[in-house]
């Protein structure tokens, strides 16, 4: 992990900067050749700082709008915008050098970028949870092994003989070698994370593989890194005690770190009350230190990233430290800062300097090298999970993953171009390896890999087709504790017994803020530890009450996922998949208070819904929580009666709907009313839908489903509005109301309907008995049934 620091030019009536010499120990983004007086442009600082600014977002996002169709990350979008304004093209008008992006324009430029990158690097620490190395499974640890010293070994012994035999080196250049080699070996953290998350496939198995194997490739990076840096330093500055002194200071930091700041931040959250933000005044002082140490690392010889990375690493992970100073500082650092930090790091780059590779044997050498380390580094991360047993598509997904660079080895090359320990040649051949695998890794990734895929339902996997008396496994999704009273009134309604038991799988659902790694865990594993963080003590408390009440006629399984809301149907689906689920049962996205207004709505929780509804391996339920569910404690406590309706049209959908509700008939205290809606006018129809809902009403029509009593009614209608009316009269009557989500199915019974449709998700009479037009205490489960691979 590296940095480059902005030139500190001295003052002078004239001064001449050139693109390839840089005073001694100044690093310099510099990019042409201008002579010019302090007075030039001077006025105009500001006002060239914005132009330029507004010239590399309006370039990026012209590319990214075009690109992203063909897979093509924004990452390599900014780094194309660099090179357009490099020397390559734009670079050689002198228009565009002399006024445009002038040498003082590029100091002011040069600072903001490198303070983007020190604070980028910030908050990947304050996202990073170091204690993941330790959960790490043996697939991860291994593969993250492999995939940084396998390339280093055989690259280390590639470059020694290649230097014996083959190139003519200088003594500066042969001491430098095996630090290049280190960097084209290493995979940074930063670099996977930011690919998974840009692929979307963070939560899946191969990006939590991938963040496992390169928190371990990175660890062991680092420290390579750090211990190359004493003989790497002493070359430098012939200095034995300036290299003792800042080498000292670094160990020193790294100390007080540990020791001071990493306690403070941790008495810090243990002062702040649960579910309460952080105090302001903390996240403010926690910003300044930052920079504070920034300065500081850079006085000792350190890259000003190097103090803000150890000191994100002291802050703990997710809320509420960790996510109040990245919801202060993301948007800003990686929206508008890091970009620039990106594109002029890329407008150093020359292209028209490769030709001269020929005359250049460190160039070559360099070549050769990052080859060498790239196939080594493919062949050893897919050997390691095929070994694993995994799935030679899988296998060969996390090896382009691991074998993609990023925003870290641009810094890094961009870092020893600076410093003069690359050519100019050297460096481009240097940054094409970047564009090359920043732009062919995601867009094979995206061709290989689809998570999607093992949710598809070539197995019955619904309450329609369970065998009498088998058990209903439901996985009841909750994502905060307003959802678990309709919940579990809806799950002790379906008259769980001995004779008709329920497995319940709780997923409690928390969004990812201040950590860059997903977390999901199972309470029932959960071993017992020191840290001072829990998560869903009061779910396992509710939950465990209701088994309790239920004794031998639930099991109960309770977990909890932290990760991106765009993420969450991931850790839902492949749950359901593995627990081989019937029901998901999700909670709708509006919230109603007890005057029956709206009370609440999150769209992101919608976009959830709708997610799982596409890719879920069993039947599906959304239930709106509209009045009584929610407000009592037990609804089929004995000296009360629970109403449920369901509204029945016909299709699959409904028939599962169906099979939820002859549950309830089991029940003496839970009165039934199936209520079937018949178009008028409507002729016998043969098709194998229709016999299959004839067939299941069957029971109802002659009360033969259950202990309990059924109430079956048939009202006729002729269009849509005639059926609206009909369900506006009964709304008040019920507590629970049951519907199939008919998705995109035409009747005579719901003509004229879906045109007014809000919510999609809950169909055309889940949507209307919906509706804030429609006053009622009763709740709406809306159930879609698994849709099979045809």
């Amino acid at each position: 992990m590296a940095t480059h620091t902005a030139a500190n030019l001295t003052s002078s009536e004239t001064r001449v900067t050139e693109c390839t010499e840089f005073p001694p120990n100044v690093h310099s983004p510099g990019l042409y050749s201008r002579n010019y007086t302090d007075s030039d442009n001077q006025l105009y600082t500001l006002p060239n700082l914005e132009i330029q600014m507004v010239l590399i977002f309006i370039i990026t996002q012209a590319f990214y709008f075009v690109f992203r169709y063909f897979g093509v990350p924004r990452f390599t979008c900014q780094i194309i915008t660099g090179i357009i304004l490099s020397p390559t093209l734009l670079g050689h008008y002198e228009f565009y050098k002399n006024f445009l992006f002038n040498v003082n324009s590029q100091e002011s430029l040069g600072l903001l970028s490198e303070l983007g990158y020190g604070l980028f690097m910030f908050l990947i620490g304050v996202k990073m949870d170091l204690g993941m190395i330790k959960r790490t499974g043996k697939k991860g640890f291994y593969t993250g092994v492999a995939c940084v010293v396998a390339p280093l070994v055989v690259t280390m012994a590639v470059q020694a003989t290649l230097n014996a035999k083959m190139f003519s080196l200088t003594k500066h250049e042969q001491f430098e070698l095996p630090f290049m080699t280190l960097l084209h070996s290493m995979t940074p953290f930063p670099v996977v994370a930011c690919l998974l998350e840009e692929l979307k496939i963070l939560n899946s198995e191969i990006g939590r593989l991938g963040m496992s194997a390169a928190l371990v490739s990175d660890t062991i990076s680092v420290f390579l890194q750090l211990v190359g840096q004493i003989p790497r330093m002493g070359n430098e500055t012939h200095d034995t005690r300036g290299m003792i002194k800042a080498l000292a200071a670094a160990v020193g930091y790294i100390i007080v770190v540990i020791i001071i700041v990493r306690p403070v931040m941790l008495r810090i959250i243990r002062q702040t009350p649960e579910n309460r933000p952080v105090k302001k005044g903390y996240v403010n002082m926690t910003i300044i230190l930052v920079l504070l140490s920034g300065l500081l690392s850079h006085l000792y010889g350190q890259g000003f990233y190097f103090g803000p990375f150890i000191f994100g690493l002291a802050v703990p992970a997710g809320p509420p430290l960790g996510s109040a100073i990245e919801e202060k500082l993301n948007i800003f650092v990686s929206d508008v800062m890091l970009p620039i930090f990106v594109t002029t790091s890329a407008m150093r780059t020359n292209l028209w300097s490769l030709e001269h590779i020929l005359t250049d044997s460190f160039a070559q050498i360099n070549g050769i090298l990052i080859l060498v380390a790239l196939v080594t580094k493919f062949i050893a991360s897919l050997i390691v999970p095929l070994y694993c047993n995994m799935p030679f598509v899988d296998a060969l997904s996390i090896a382009f993953i691991l074998c993609c660079k990023g925003i870290v080895n641009l810094a890094s090359y961009t870092d020893l171009r600076d410093s003069q320990t690359i050519s100019e040649s050297a460096f481009a051949l240097a940054m094409t390896s970047v564009i090359v695998t920043a732009t062919l890794m995601p867009i094979l990734v995206n061709c290989l890999y689809d998570p999607s895929r093992k949710y598809a339902g070539y197995q019955r996997r619904n309450m329609m087709h369970l065998k009498p008396n088998s058990e209903l496994r439901i996985l009841a999704c909750i994502h905060r504790s307003a959802n678990m009273p309709a919940l579990i009134n809806l799950l002790d309604a379906a008259c769980p017994s001995r004779d008709n038991p329920i497995a319940v799988h709780v997923l409690h659902l928390i969004e990812l803020v201040g950590r860059a790694s997903p977390l999901f865990i199972s309470h029932q594993m959960q071993k017992k530890s020191t840290s001072s963080t829990s998560y869903s003590d009061n779910v396992i408390l509710y939950f465990n009450h209701f088994v309790r009440e239920n004794l031998g006629a639930v099991s109960l399984s309770i977990f909890t996922a932290i990760s991106p809301p765009k993420y969450m149907h991931e850790d839902i689906c492949t749950l359901a998949l593995d627990k081989l689920c019937s029901l998901i049962v999700l909670p709708f996205h509006r919230r109603w208070s007890m005057d029956g207004s709206v009370e609440s709505e999150d769209n992101s929780v919608r976009n959830l819904n709708c997610s799982v509804l596409e890719r879920a391996p069993c039947s599906v339920g959304i239930l709106v929580d509209r009045g009584h569910l929610g407000r009592s404690t037990s609804a089929v406590a004995p000296e009360s009666s629970f109403s449920v309706a369901i509204i029945f049209l016909g299709g699959k959908d409904d028939r599962e709907a169906l099979s939820f509700a002859k549950r309830m008939a089991n029940d003496s205290t839970i009165s039934l009313t199936v209520i079937r809606l018949v178009a008028a006018n409507s002729e016998a129809c043969t098709d194998w839908d229709s016999v299959l809902d004839a067939e299941e009403m069957k029971g109802f029509r002659y009360n033969d489903v259950g202990e309990g009593f059924v109430i079956y009614l048939e009202e006729v209608v002729i269009d849509g509005p005639q059926t609206a009316l009909v369900l506006r009269s009964m709304v008040d009557e019920y507590d629970l109301i049951i519907v199939g989500r008919r998705h995109m199915v035409q009747s005579q019974q719901t003509a004229g309907l879906s045109e007014w449709s809000e919510f999609p998700e809950l169909g055309t009479v889940g949507d209307l008995l919906a509706s804030p037009d429609i006053n009622c205490r009763a709740s709406i489960l809306v159930v879609q049934q698994q849709r099979m691979m045809t």
